[in-house]
């Protein structure tokens, strides 16, 4: 009996360290496309939150990254899962084009100075 309760003791404690200890910020992906687009649509919504994007500027940039994000799972889907190089090239492209969007969105009619 006095080795249950020490092993309920014991148990009780350590579940909520370990439970603590698995709790972290989200993992991000490690695959880079998928991680650019995770941090794009954190700018767009960062940039919503501040007011610096208007909703119907939302609603464009969203769209133009759903339109990147399904082009990227139908060229994975030809290719059971990878890209070619031609393939990652596009997505990089037009990711580059929606992150300068963004920016000028972001800062669209703002003067320094």
């Amino acid at each position: 009996m006095r080795f249950m309760k020490l092993v309920l003791v014991a148990a009780l404690t350590a579940a909520p360290a370990m439970t603590f200890a698995q709790t972290t910020a989200p993992e991000q992906p490690r695959n880079p496309i998928v991680k650019r687009e995770f941090n794009q649509q954190r700018r767009i919504g960062n940039g919503m939150r501040s007011g610096r994007l208007t909703a119907r500027q939302d609603v464009r940039l969203e769209r133009q990254q759903r339109s990147i994000h399904r082009q990227f799972r139908a060229m994975r889907a030809r290719h059971n899962g990878r890209l070619t190089m031609r393939e990652r090239r596009m997505i990089y492209h037009r990711q580059n084009i929606a992150s300068r969007r963004i920016f000028r969105a972001k800062h669209h009619n703002r003067r320094i100075g």
